[in-house]
């Protein structure tokens, strides 16, 4: 835990920045029956009942000393996944920055391995290159 605190203390630095990374699994739903709109003094309405319409998964990355985030919703959270989620955070949104300390969870799909499962070996190591990964202990993120 000591590792990601000091990281947060650092000060800004545009050619490093601090990006917190997490997802989570999400379930889809909708309504089994249409609400009853709000009438004067009365509130909305609205059933418990729901119909389950599937699941997703959403990624987000934000730069909190910059009060900037980046939301994804992919269909799952498989290695392949993550991957393209950090190579298009790299090449989009922060081209020009030579490397970035990446805080996230500790899970198996989020390593170096997986930009390499991904992408050619090129792709992967000129990625891998541009990102200090800082784990969060587990029960820490």
């Amino acid at each position: 835990m000591e590792d990601v605190l000091d990281v947060y203390q650092q000060p800004y630095d545009a050619d490093c920045p601090v990006i917190c990374m997490d997802e989570k699994p999400y379930q889809l739903l909708d309504e089994a029956r249409q609400p009853i709109p709000m009438k004067l003094a009365k509130p909305r309405r609205e059933d418990s009942e729901y119909v389950r319409n599937g699941t997703c998964s959403i990624f987000i990355f934000t730069e909190p000393l910059m009060g900037w985030r980046h939301v994804a919703v992919r269909e799952q959270r498989t290695r392949i996944d993550w991957a393209e989620q950090v190579k298009e955070w790299l090449e989009v949104h922060y081209p020009a920055v030579p490397k970035i300390k990446l805080v996230m969870d500790n899970l198996n799909t989020h390593s170096v391995a997986s930009l390499y499962q991904a992408f050619d070996p090129e792709t992967a190591r000129r990625l891998a290159k541009r990102l200090e990964i800082h784990y969060t202990p587990k029960h820490g993120s």
